[in-house]
């Protein structure tokens, strides 16, 4: 299963750009990143794929509880989970209304920088614990 990250604005070669880098190159599943514009549509999601919007309207999942829904996603034959990171203004209410689930990391507002070196962290991280790879540790 595809993990796809699409985020609005452009990384550039930063540190955060590093990080994100770092973090997908030791996932073993497939992953990728999208750039869009700040005004560039959203290209339509393929049939049997997920989409899942980062707001802060959502719950904040625990890193297990991420593992767990890729897993049954993974499970259930989902070729893509699609990662949507908006940009300066957020989301549209359609991208958000149209989403299969909203993820927050918590009610703070985070750079889209950053959120994008988060998530790939956490995509590791619930990539190792379904691999029972001793990088998580509970408790």
């Amino acid at each position: 299963m595809l993990l796809h990250i699409v985020a609005r604005g452009k990384i550039g070669g930063s540190p955060e750009a590093e990080l994100v880098e770092r973090y997908l190159k030791r996932i073993a599943w497939p992953s990728k990143v999208t750039e869009l514009g700040e005004r560039t549509p959203l290209q339509p999601l393929p049939a049997n794929c997920i989409s899942i919007v980062l707001d802060e309207r959502g719950p904040a999942l625990s890193s297990t509880d991420l593992a767990r829904k890729l897993e049954g996603w993974r499970d259930a034959g989902k070729r893509e989970v699609r990662f949507l990171i908006g940009g300066a203004d957020g989301h549209t209410e359609a991208e958000r209304t149209n989403a299969d689930l909203l993820l927050s990391f918590g009610p703070a507002t985070w750079p889209h920088l950053l959120v994008r070196a988060m998530l790939a962290e956490q995509l590791f991280r619930a990539t190792s614990i379904l691999a029972n790879h001793p990088y998580h540790r509970d408790g």
